[in-house]
């Protein structure tokens, strides 16, 4: 009995086994994260029926299916790696953010903020649709490359001409660092989550594609509605007060309050 119970003490846990275990559950509960309400899940849920289908061939003996899906898990992984590119890549960008630097950022000096108000409001009154990305801690080089560069100093005019309709660079977004417009007519990516509310346009599909791979918040000015929009970390506010719009450049609304179901409709697709 006591060298049956000395055979069996590898079963107990220690310290570090107890440490690698919930690391392991932690980085499977954030990947699910990541996936959920994603086409991702649904291949997921493929590879998982694929998994299945080849212990049932190897259990039953069927030597032609599982020779065909061992074949095709050869190439698995680097398919996995051109399916699960855009997963992969929000996932990535998501891991060098904690949950303190994703809070929100003071944009330097209260002008910027003024500015970008006053415009939200100009381009609201007359119903011009518009995307303003201000960029946070994630750098956004390579969606600049996307547009034209405009390098000036942040104004509600030169963002109301801007966005102006037939103007060259209105169908794009305007990325904008610390006090300077960066880029105008830039390209972002659209959203890989399924929305069921068809009323959000290609504009909020962009701005939400864009807070799920970065940390930028994106004001959307809706030209249907006159409404402003508000897309951060993968979730979108809707008709939002300018009131609201300034608290939340200025850092003063924390992350989690895009999160409560209060008069605003918030859509979550993080």
């Amino acid at each position: 009995m006591t060298t049956m119970w000395e055979q069996l003490q590898f079963l107990r846990p220690g310290w570090a086994d107890l440490f690698q275990i919930l690391f392991v559950a932690f980085l499977l509960y954030r990947v699910l994260l990541v996936l959920q309400r994603t086409r991702a899940m649904q291949i997921m849920l493929g590879v998982v029926v694929l998994a299945l289908m080849y212990g049932v061939s190897r259990l039953l003996d069927l030597i032609l299916i599982r020779r065909l899906l061992e074949t095709g898990f050869q190439y698995g992984a680097i398919a996995a790696l051109v399916v699960f590119q855009p997963e992969l890549r929000a996932a990535l960008a998501r891991l060098g953010r904690t949950r303190m630097i994703r809070a929100f950022q003071r944009l330097e000096g209260s002008r910027v903020v003024d500015e970008i108000v006053e415009a939200a409001e100009q381009l609201a009154r007359a119903r011009h649709g518009a995307i303003i990305v201000i960029e946070q801690s994630v750098g956004l080089g390579e969606y600049a490359d996307t547009g034209s560069e405009v390098d000036a100093r942040v104004s509600a005019e030169m963002l109301t001409t801007i966005f102006t309709p037939y103007s060259p660079l209105h169908d794009g977004a305007v990325l904008i660092s610390a006090d300077q417009i960066r880029t105008a007519g830039a390209i972002l990516p659209l959203t890989q989550s399924s929305i069921k509310d068809r009323s959000l346009g290609t504009r909020h599909r962009a701005a939400l594609g864009l807070s799920e791979e970065t940390d930028a918040i994106v004001v959307v000015v809706s030209e249907e509605t006159a409404q402003l929009s508000v897309a951060i970390g993968g979730r979108l506010e809707r008709d939002v007060s300018l009131e609201r719009l300034r608290s939340i450049l200025q850092g003063v609304a924390p992350t989690a309050d895009l999160a409560l179901p209060v008069q605003n409709p918030v859509i979550g697709v993080s």
